[in-house]
């Protein structure tokens, strides 16, 4: 796991045709596609996206994009975590959208969140599995995974590493990072009681995994959350 990040740029951008290797952003943004399309395989499911559909990437989400022989045209905008905000969505009026983006980016991405409509991701084993690594990471078994959909092991870790960038057991380990930073800055739970809940050998494997999903500890991320007193503040 690492914590290298890519920085966002919100605004109107020409992704060009090629592949985009998986990277993970510190911040969450949400992407508006107004022209073209793309796949999108990442923490959050695997997605075949087209204009009109809205993107959610929450902090320190990863993801791959694959753009084959076609170009996309998206515009980047900044978070608003509704409560019924899928990590994909369609939007009404795209188009009102990417106008508003351009005097008033905030108000573009309230309007796009408050109107999204939620989209199904693909749904082939691939992303059964990779449900299945993000439901109970602490649990889950690959082998044991593959052996009863009468899938070799070998097998399934290529072809989920070909789609997501990733093996399924880094994409485990890393989920029930992310799930980690969750608890510690949402809830008042000890940390070693979350290491405990969550599965990990003990406080300080939890703590080495925290740090190469987010960049930072546990201890840091809890000491940010009473500073102000709001969980919430890492939210966005």
């Amino acid at each position: 796991m690492g914590s290298r990040f890519h920085e966002a740029v919100l605004g109107r951008e020409l992704c060009d045709a090629g592949d985009l290797p998986r990277h993970r952003h510190a911040s969450g943004y949400m992407t508006l596609v107004v022209a073209g399309g793309y796949d999108e395989a990442g923490d959050v499911g695997r997605f075949r996206v087209r204009p009109g559909d809205l993107l959610v990437h929450r902090p320190f989400e990863a993801h791959c994009n694959a753009f084959s022989r076609r170009s996309a045209e998206v515009i980047n905008l900044p978070l608003v975590d509704l409560p019924h905000l899928a990590s994909l969505n369609r939007v009404a009026d795209p188009d009102l959208i990417a106008r508003l983006a351009e005097r008033d980016p905030a108000a573009a991405a309230r309007v796009a969140a408050a109107g999204a409509a939620p989209l199904a991701g693909e749904d082939d084993w691939p992303d059964a599995l990779a449900a299945e690594l993000r439901g109970r990471p602490d649990l889950f078994r690959i082998g044991l995974w593959a052996r009863q959909r009468g899938l070799a092991p070998a097998s399934v870790s290529r072809g989920f590493r070909r789609l997501f960038g990733i093996t399924p057991e880094r994409y485990r380990a890393e989920a029930r990072a992310r799930l980690a930073w969750t608890c510690i800055v949402r809830t008042a739970q000890p940390l070693a009681a979350i290491a405990c809940d969550l599965g990990f050998a003990d406080q300080p494997h939890m703590t080495r995994c925290v740090r190469a999903v987010t960049g930072q500890p546990p201890a840091r991320w809890r000491d940010r959350v009473k500073c102000v007193q709001d969980p919430r503040a890492f939210a966005a």
